[in-house]
């Protein structure tokens, strides 16, 4: 799957969740489903573990057992920052003015949210048709066409609005669902236009549904920019290009691996990661412990086992990188700034913000080397403060060998970023070479 053609199926964490599962369920993986016993496992086997259908985990079992092999691990996640849409969302303004009330998820640049084709995507949940009322039903929704916008001001009412402007999460960035003295339906009157609207959708009575996670998203198709194509600009490019190519290494056509392979894609990275399915979780820890007991190993111990599993194991931390940016030099570290086109990038940060030492960058260096692919390196700027990633969350319950690095892109946390493409085709060339590695 191209990366243009990923990032337009999936608007908002779960969709890039459902994305991949279908992809992985295409090449031949077998869902196991948490809650039940761990499936027996050998060599070749490929199997992935869904969490909270906003996180997941796939495994291509290798010749070597866990524990006497390790796993070979691209790390990414599904989050992005963007607009949650808060219960009991609609507000009536005048001339039939409707506007939803959002609660803003992560770090957006939210002034480039304004005056875009925006629309819904999510999970919906309803009464579970067995009647239990600890499994309700999951159901995914996307509306295809814009159905909101967030209108700017005009520069005649704010005549300084050039000169930077502080918005306001609750005021300014509310988006209006429809402006006009629509004529409401007996579902639209009785039980509300959002929720007619997903009832419509999905095809279900309003009755059914119980709540929802519902989130705002730029409409406009990933494309290609640049005089010779050489750019591609889409919302969610962090992470969900990482988590593409990973994905694309872990599927590349190979026989069976001595060590393992693992893709594993957290959920709320962009929140700080402490959540059931996110990297500070204990989840993953625990999956790679079943899989061990099941698996076994050189000792009798499963804790030995487990334990050396995580040292023989190595981790790609793989979140996208501040590119150099023409209009702002000053901003960025004067020896090591990545540039858009020149490889792939490895992070480092004396506060240990980030997974990588000499050992992890060496051995991403090399995979580099063998895969015929550049490599760059980012240090923030001592004078600016910098962001943190997975890596070295996960590490803290999961103490694995590793490297955080990501490609360059412009524009970060704005609904529509920019990376360069040949930057994302060494950057699979480079995860390919790493899956398969001894």
């Amino acid at each position: 799957m191209r990366l243009e053609e990923f990032m337009n199926a999936s608007p908002v964490n779960f969709w890039a969740i459902e994305t991949i599962k279908q992809c992985l369920l295409q090449a031949g993986y077998q869902e196991w489903n948490a809650s039940k016993t761990c499936p027996e496992i050998k060599a070749g086997d490929k199997i992935f573990v869904t969490k909270n259908g906003s996180a997941i985990f796939a495994f291509h079992m290798g010749n070597k057992t866990l524990a006497d092999g390790g796993m070979h691990i691209v790390s990414a996640h599904s989050d992005s920052p963007c607009f949650r849409i808060k219960p009991n969302a609609e507000i009536k303004c005048e001339g039939g003015l409707v506007k939803l009330n959002t609660e803003l998820y992560g770090g957006a640049v939210m002034s480039t949210w304004m005056d875009r084709p925006l629309s819904l995507a999510g999970r919906v949940i309803v009464a579970s048709e067995t009647g239990s009322i600890t499994s309700p039903k999951v159901m995914l929704m996307r509306i295809n066409r814009p159905i909101a916008t967030i209108p700017n001001l005009a520069i005649h009412f704010n005549r300084q609005v050039n000169d930077g402007v502080a918005l306001s999460k609750q005021k300014d960035m509310l988006p209006v669902i429809t402006a006009g003295n629509m004529c409401l339906n007996e579902k639209q009157a009785k039980h509300g236009i959002l929720k007619a609207l997903i009832s419509d959708e999905l095809g279900i009575a309003p009755e059914q549904i119980l709540d929802f996670d519902l989130y705002l998203y730029d409409t406009t198709p990933a494309q290609r920019v640049g005089l010779n194509n050489e750019l591609v600009q889409s919302g969610r490019l962090d992470d969900l290009s990482m988590a593409h190519a990973g994905l694309e290494a872990l599927l590349a056509k190979g026989e069976t691996p001595e060590v393992t392979k693992c893709l594993a894609i957290f959920d709320n990275e962009e929140t700080g990661s402490q959540t059931k399915q996110g990297a500070g979780s204990p989840f993953f820890a625990s999956l790679v412990q079943r899989l061990v007991a099941k698996q076994g190993g050189s000792s009798s111990s499963e804790f030995e086992n487990f334990a050396m599993c995580i040292e023989h194991s190595f981790m790609i931390s793989a979140d996208n990188a501040h590119a150099w940016h023409p209009n702002y030099s000053e901003k960025y570290d004067p020896t090591n700034h990545p540039v858009m086109g020149g490889g792939p990038v490895i992070k480092y940060n004396a506060s240990q913000k980030y997974l990588s030492d000499a050992v992890g960058a060496a051995v991403f260096m090399q995979a580099c080397q063998k895969a015929g692919a550049p490599y760059q390196t980012f240090v923030n700027h001592s004078d600016v403060a910098g962001g943190s990633t997975l890596g070295n969350i996960l590490s803290s319950s999961f103490p694995v060998k590793g490297v955080d690095m990501g490609n360059p892109i412009w524009a970060m946390h704005s609904v529509r970023e920019t990376a360069h493409i040949a930057d994302h085709e060494n950057c699979i060339k480079v995860f390919t070479e790493f899956y398969n590695a001894l």
